[in-house]
């Protein structure tokens, strides 16, 4: 959870009993979106039907509208973007697929549409509880992707995501993940800002990515094979502004809301330890417990959260993990035929810098399957084991016997 300090505006605040899901709703009610194109998937659902009593009762000045489909919530989204008004939208599992097409028509039209994804099994066989391979699947669209651990980062994310994606260096849209029904659906205590410091925090979208009849201009267009590489390193080029961007967001956050956050990662006792576990979204609060139990026996062990998984946070880790012995990945996902794709990028940063410390790759929690204490610590005694030379399989999946994956 993120840090709380002193701020004078902190006490207009108030505390409320909220799930991840109405948390990030609260957060999008603070950032006024003009436009909210809702399509209910489970288990996003919550933050729509939050959304659409917050404008029934007047408290949120937007359009609301209910589409058809996931497919057409971001299509009106970016229609609404292209207009120069602040667009939401949300979704998950199979229905982010169904947006897969929009997805690039978004970030290479460089509209800054913020979207929430409650990150959740994709089929078949068909399944409702939370895995990432959804949001993990679509890396590679050119969104901007930040994964939260608790509600509290659910909510704060909400109004940072308008901030960072929004911002002049970047225009890029945002995406932030929630674990399914682990977070999106559990409650804890909230704090929710008031409306003058949200709006003193979020200025007014502006934008001359627009339609604009007096001064108009081409959107959405088609570039040959001549200029288009141009256009597809321009959209590259903006994520290398993003993490300035974060940094920027964050401290005129902390400033007026009194809590901090670190940038594209979270270290937890990582500066002198020897094994290190790599991991994103909300099983970071467990392996933070773990952690620390490890710590009062005397084991140096010590957690790398990665906040966001683009942009990449490639300089981030080799930092974090530069005098570990061996280091480990866990995730919900998996690239079949090949290994998990946060593995896959956080061994690429390794392998950049030259490293040569063991490091493995574990899979849990597909289709909601619990990752258990024994299984965190199972995992620090493996990292242990690899520090002393004993070889350890570079990919292993929670809820598998041994043997046969060693089959």
């Amino acid at each position: 959870m993120a840090e709380n300090k002193s701020s004078e505006n902190k006490s207009l605040s108030k505390k409320l009993f909220l799930s991840g899901d109405e948390a990030f709703a609260y957060g999008i009610r603070l950032a006024h979106p003009d436009v909210i194109s809702a399509y209910p998937i489970t288990p996003q659902t919550v933050v729509v039907e939050k959304l659409s009593d917050f404008v029934e009762d007047g408290s949120l000045k937007s359009d609301f509208i209910h589409v058809e489909s996931e497919h057409s919530a971001l299509s009106c989204a970016i229609g609404v973007s292209a207009a120069g008004s602040r667009a939401f939208t949300a979704t998950s599992s199979q229905g982010l697929l169904y947006m897969a097409e929009c997805l690039v028509y978004a970030s290479g039209g460089r509209f800054p549409i913020v979207m929430m994804n409650a990150n959740r099994s994709t089929a078949l066989p068909w399944n409702i509880y939370g895995d990432q391979r959804d949001s993990l699947a679509l890396l590679d669209s050119g969104w901007i992707q930040a994964y939260a651990k608790d509600a509290q980062e659910s909510l704060d994310l909400a109004l940072i995501s308008y901030y960072v994606a929004e911002h002049k260096s970047v225009q890029t849209p945002f995406m932030v993940n929630l674990d399914g029904f682990v977070l999106t659906h559990t409650y804890e205590l909230v704090e929710v800002p008031d409306e003058k410091s949200a709006e003193d925090f979020l200025p007014a979208f502006e934008t001359d990515n627009r339609i604009d009849f007096n001064q108009p201009k081409n959107l959405a267009f088609s570039a040959g094979p001549d200029t288009n590489t141009f256009f597809k390193y321009k959209e590259h080029r903006a994520f290398s502004n993003v993490r300035e961007a974060v940094r920027e967001a964050e401290e005129r956050f902390e400033k007026i809301f009194g809590r901090h956050y670190t940038g594209l990662v979270e270290k937890y006792k990582c500066d002198d330890a020897d094994f290190v576990l790599v991991t994103l979204g909300s099983i970071a609060g467990l392996v933070e417990q773990i952690v620390d139990e490890l710590r009062e026996d005397g084991k140096k062990a010590g957690l790398l959260r990665l906040r966001y998984m683009r942009p990449f946070p490639d300089e981030e880790i080799v930092e974090s993990l530069k005098n570990v012995k061996s280091a480990a990945v866990l995730e919900k996902d998996i690239s079949f035929g090949a290994e998990g794709t946060v593995f896959t990028n956080v061994n690429s940063s390794l392998k950049k810098s030259g490293f040569d410390f063991p490091c493995v790759n574990y899979i849990g929690g597909l289709g909601g399957r619990d990752i258990s204490a024994d299984e965190i610590k199972k995992i620090f005694s493996d990292l242990e084991d690899l520090s002393k030379g004993r070889k350890k399989s570079a990919v292993h999946f929670f809820g598998i016997p041994e043997e046969a994956q060693n089959a």
